[in-house]
């Protein structure tokens, strides 16, 4: 059987005219090119070099081969390639739970760039506030606010000193002016979020340094994150939303923050794998790639 290194060791004495250059170019002896190139003379029954004392050059059959052999080696050379490339490139399929909010109006657009940088990949989105139990449920990971849930999952920090901002449209405080202490919060419209049915009673924040849990109360309750922006854009009521699910608005200023100095609850944002099975390269590579897109938009 031909062995590859045989060949190069062939083209690369016909390139430099010797077998010590070739030899000392490829990190192996004299003794052992020569071998080489003997070998294959041997199977191939032809004479590739004439020789003598103070040179070497190709033979006419020699000259007839090395065009063949060198074809030869490229092509061996492309297929290796092409494998390593189809091992590096992210193929299959990744299952993505998203928060609603964040999920359609800051991901959504840095996920089909990802997308189009990975075509083999697809990507199959599943929008919602709930947080679905990942040991269960058919999905690869999970963009998720808080701390993990399970200490068997992997948690990948994405923003982890995100908070909730106390916000609303200036045409409501226009109207209604802003709450001067935290007990003057319950006298406002409260848009709150349900997570799991429960309606909140309370927004929490840090004021002079002390954690409070501010009574709130309101005609206005959803499970759907987007569904309380899109009433605090209306300007019916105060919301306390993740500051990335509302920078935007905040820098266009169709949103005010309230009381900056009201220190809102910490809200970090995460990617979740069941496990570490589950953290795959295509997984890493989305991780690495949000991480990315958040600190180039400012949002880290």
């Amino acid at each position: 059987m031909t062995r590859l290194t045989d060949l190069e060791l062939l083209l690369r004495t016909a390139d430099l005219g010797s077998l010590t250059a070739a030899a000392r170019s490829l990190d192996c002896s004299p003794a052992a090119a020569s071998a080489a190139v003997k070998r294959l003379e041997a199977q191939w029954g032809v004479t590739v070099f004439v020789r003598s004392t103070r040179s070497l050059r190709l033979s006419a059959e020699g000259e007839r081969l090395l065009p063949h052999v060198r074809e030869a080696m490229q092509a061996i050379g492309q297929a290796r390639t092409a494998v390593v490339s189809a091992r590096q490139a992210l193929q299959g399929e990744l299952q993505v739970a998203l928060p609603s909010d964040l999920g359609r109006h800051v991901l959504l657009p840095w996920l089909e760039a990802f997308q189009q940088r990975h075509p083999q990949l697809a990507l199959r989105l599943h929008l919602s506030d709930r947080n679905t139990d990942l040991m269960r449920a058919p999905l690869d990971l999970a963009i998720r606010y808080g701390q993990p849930p399970s200490s068997t999952q992997v948690a990948l920090p994405l923003v982890p000193g995100n908070a909730r901002v106390l916000v609303a449209a200036p045409a409501y405080v226009a109207r209604h002016g802003v709450p001067a202490r935290p007990e003057d919060l319950v006298q406002h419209e409260a848009l709150r979020f349900m997570l799991g049915g429960s309606v909140p009673k309370t927004w929490r924040f840090r004021v002079d340094g002390q954690w409070l849990d501010v009574p709130v109360s309101g005609q206005r309750c959803a499970n759907d994150g987007e569904v309380v922006k899109r009433w605090a854009l209306a300007g019916v009521g105060l919301a306390c939303k993740s500051r990335l699910d509302v920078a935007a608005e905040l820098r266009s200023g169709q949103l005010l923050e309230i009381n900056p100095h009201w220190e809102g609850e910490p809200a970090p944002l995460y990617l979740l794998v069941p496990g570490r099975r589950q953290l795959t390269p295509a997984a890493r590579a989305l991780r690495d790639w949000l991480q990315q897109k958040l600190q180039a938009s400012g949002l880290v």
